[in-house]
């Protein structure tokens, strides 16, 4: 199939935005910005290889090892290895490793949990608490909306799978560069889902002839350096690649009701309840039509996808 080039829209810089405006004009347009020149504390100076070794020291941490630079959650072809910490920071910011689990080559990554990750949300105060407190998050939202502060440091070249977040993020760009694409959640008819993650995995050059209509999302792209903070809206695609070693910080907080989230969600990416009850009337739905034969189940099937779009459908996107 010819080769066809996605259309690429630049993420919007903005510097010296406080509170206020980013509240009343950029928030509630609901789409990503990349925020400069934030007070973040002194992380962006101090967090080097060898004090982020020392200030944390030998405690144990659950990380990602991949043999390639592309991390697919969906075919699993990563393993999970537990090493002290000061360790994974060295081996995080090697390009080749004398000691490997894997290769050589191998990449490195940590994204951090609580302390069951079956039951505790992220806390950088929790899990990294010398750390944190040279952190300054902004606090562009009310106390009680607070999510979790997830603590991530990347190898070079690391390419981590399209996904969504039910809840807004801050991407805090601590040290290091990162390219992030996204794709707006209208897009999600062309991004081949499997529950919150994309099957086209390598967004620069996708496989056209499995994956035909990827070519008609729209591209957004930005370019993170140390300092930087992006806005990530909730259900925004993103995927993202380290450039260089680096350390990140996301901060996610709710702007639903309590209620809305499952309880049971400590990475913030389960559906909400409500949309999650509905998929389930609509599998049972579903599974009602093939009791009719083909042309009827497919009469009835777009009758249903119509009603769909005009009770459902926004008409407003930008």
């Amino acid at each position: 199939m010819e080769r066809r080039e996605q259309p690429v829209v630049p993420v919007a810089r903005l510097a010296g935005v406080r509170r206020e405006q980013f509240l009343r004009d950029i928030y509630p347009r609901r789409k990503p910005v990349v925020l400069k020149g934030m007070e973040l504390g002194t992380c962006t100076t101090k967090w080097t290889v060898d004090y982020l070794s020392q200030a944390e020291g030998s405690k144990e941490v659950k990380i990602h090892v991949s043999a390639v630079p592309q991390m697919d959650f969906l075919s699993k072809n990563f393993v999970y290895r537990t090493l002290p910490f000061d360790v994974f920071v060295q081996r995080a910011a090697e390009v080749k490793h004398k000691e490997y689990f894997l290769s050589e080559e191998e990449k490195y990554y940590l994204r951090s949990v609580g302390e069951d990750a079956r039951k505790d949300i992220a806390d950088i105060r929790k899990q990294f608490p010398v750390l944190a407190e040279d952190v300054q998050i902004p606090e562009y939202f009310e106390k009680e909306q607070f999510f979790s502060s997830v603590f991530r440091i990347s190898s070079a070249g690391l390419q981590l799978w399209t996904h969504y977040d039910v809840m807004d993020n801050f991407l805090i760009q601590v040290t290091g560069k990162k390219r992030v694409v996204l794709y707006s959640p209208r897009d999600a008819p062309y991004l081949y889902l499997s529950g919150t993650k994309s099957k086209v995995l390598d967004v620069d050059n996708p496989d056209l002839e499995k994956y035909p209509l990827f070519v008609k999302a729209k591209r957004y792209q930005c370019f993170l350096e140390a300092g930087d903070v992006l806005f990530i809206p909730a259900l925004w695609f993103h995927n993202v690649i380290s450039e260089e070693f680096g350390v990140a910080l996301n901060v996610f907080w709710k702007h639903l009701p309590a209620e809305s989230y499952d309880k049971s969600d400590t990475y913030g990416n389960k559906d909400p309840t409500a949309a999650s009850r509905a998929i389930q009337i609509l599998d049972r739905a579903l599974k009602t039509l093939e009791e009719l034969p083909e042309e009827y189940r497919d009469f009835y099937a777009r009758r249903m996808v119509l009603r769909i779009q005009e009770k459902a459908y926004r008409n407003d996107y930008g």
